[in-house]
């Protein structure tokens, strides 16, 4: 096994702080699901999926961490058998290769994905006496999601959850945590918007001066990229094996926006065991890994300027550009009656067949159009299966949509801007924007981060370029397996089984 200081020690460090966390679950009638529990790879205990359906999946109660997977039905309360997901109408992706669009929107308490990463990062904390829901305060750095997530866990787990995001994210998303938090000095806004990320990492070494402050950096924290790799992986995979129809269909590529790099984990399980293609997704109008470059953008939730610590990029066979635009006006396209109305004509489908738009967010737009674009650039054809997520959905985007249009459709769209968002929405440039990684490609994108890790942030540079080898990332990706037992044994003590 590799020696190195990113992985926490799995083991209990502090005997007291395990103790207070114990008490504190034992008092609130907590029981952590496992790893293997959240993949669907081990069952969930008959007790806890009946006492589920008497459980709302928007309150902070316990049993919703049952509910920190993909199988959640499009209720958001039932289970099933397999987790949902779309096939992309071929009028709407123009291409004959299926696009597969998993939806993160059926999610409890945010209806977003990260809340995954967030039980995560701090239930390996909890079990390993890393942190003491009794005396330490939870910080989520964060350009959205994850941070609603974390103040969703630590609501559940009785402790402070302290949100830290930039001050120009989403008004749903500051409506959403002026609601849940425990106190509104609990929410943190840094400067600037989502390609604000050293912002977040400034505050948070501001904050991190004071012991009570325990950082939960999702971008540095391992246990994002297993419970991705595990979770996220596994679902898909479910999904494949259910659209897998002819055994000439193969999983042709996974298509994720770079974000915290939790997601794009997922990746490497499909490429593992499917032997898939890994795109990662960024902004054109912030080219961290297509050029090195820099600059502002609006497609809220997949963060830039800087390389992850748990982004294996030298794993990454392609990275596609997408304009912001492009996602704002899909945005748009999708709301409304009159809009998915036209939509719908517009492509030769019944409106219920756009149903799916409601749980696609502009993240989820950016990995579609990202897809389609990879899908033409590779000329992919129909038993070429293309695999990517939508991480929330539509209800936190309507002002954004509002805001698109006061810019310079105050009046509202004709048909004909609606024909010219569509065009540029879904036929944008293939050329400069879709890397095909060579190994000097991934060579650079993995330096690129030595700026942020080790000058900045102080991680030694023998462990920065551990990372640069494929043992290094299957070692992390097995992690899972011995924090399970720790959960259980925590299980153990707070409800003897």
């Amino acid at each position: 096994m590799m020696e190195t200081s990113l992985f926490d020690s799995i083991e209990v460090i502090d005997r007291k702080a395990r103790s207070s966390a114990v008490t504190r679950a034992r008092s609130r009638g907590i029981r952590l699901p496992t790893f293997s529990q959240l993949a669907g790879q081990s069952p969930m205990p008959e007790d806890i999926a009946a006492s589920l359906k008497n459980v709302s999946s928007d309150v902070a109660q316990p049993e919703n961490l049952w509910r920190v997977n993909w199988f959640n039905a499009p209720d958001r309360k039932s289970r099933g058998a397999l987790p949902d997901y779309v096939v992309l109408p071929k009028t709407f992706t123009r291409t004959e290769a299926p696009v597969v669009v998993l939806l993160g929107s059926h999610f409890p308490m945010i209806a977003a994905h990260k809340v995954l990463p967030a039980y995560a990062c701090l239930v390996t904390k909890l079990v390993s006496g890393r942190f003491d829901p009794l005396h330490h305060r939870a910080i989520w750095p964060s350009t959205g999601n994850y941070c609603r997530g974390g103040v969703a866990i630590s609501r559940i787990l009785g402790c402070d959850g302290i949100a830290v995001l930039p001050e120009g994210m989403s008004k749903e998303r500051y409506q959403w945590l002026a609601h849940w938090v425990a106190d509104p000095s609990h929410i943190i806004r840094t400067i600037g918007t989502e390609s604000n990320v050293k912002e977040i990492y400034d505050k948070c070494h501001e904050l991190a001066m004071r012991p009570e402050n325990v950082i939960l950096n999702q971008f540095s924290s391992f246990p994002n990229y297993f419970a991705h790799y595990l979770c996220t992986g596994s679902a898909c995979a479910a999904v494949f094996s259910d659209l897998q129809k002819a055994p000439t269909t193969r999983l042709a590529a996974f298509v994720s926006a770079t974000g915290s790099a939790g997601t794009i984990a997922a990746g490497d399980f499909l490429k593992d065991n499917f032997g898939a293609k890994i795109a990662a997704v960024e902004a054109l109008e912030c080219p961290t890994l297509l050029e090195n470059g820099y600059g502002e953008h609006n497609i809220q939730g997949i963060g830039d300027k800087h390389v992850p610590l748990i982004h294996n990029v030298m794993n990454t066979d392609f990275v596609i550009g997408v304009s912001d635009r492009s996602c704002e006006r899909m945005n748009v396209l999708s709301r409304g009656p009159e809009n998915r109305s036209w939509l719908a004509r517009q492509l030769g489908l019944e409106i219920g067949d756009l149903n799916f738009l409601d749980y696609i967010g502009i993240s989820g737009f950016a990995n579609i159009i990202a897809s389609i674009k990879l899908a033409r650039q590779m000329n992919y054809g129909p038993g070429d299966v293309v695999m990517t997520v939508a991480t929330d959905g539509a209800a936190l985007y309507y002002s954004e949509a509002e805001r698109t249009l006061s810019v310079n459709h105050s009046r509202g769209l004709s048909d004909a801007d609606r024909s010219s968002f569509l065009e540029e929405c879904l036929r944008e440039e293939l050329a400069d924007s879709v890397l095909q990684t060579e190994a000097r490609d991934r060579r650079r994108m993995f330096n690129l981060g030595y700026y942020t890790w080790v000058e900045q942030q102080a991680i030694s540079p023998e462990d920065f370029d551990a990372r640069k080898s494929q043992s290094f990332w299957k070692q992390a990706a097995g992690l899972w397996a011995e924090w399970d037992e720790l959960i259980i044994d925590f299980n153990r003590e707070t409800v003897g089984r």
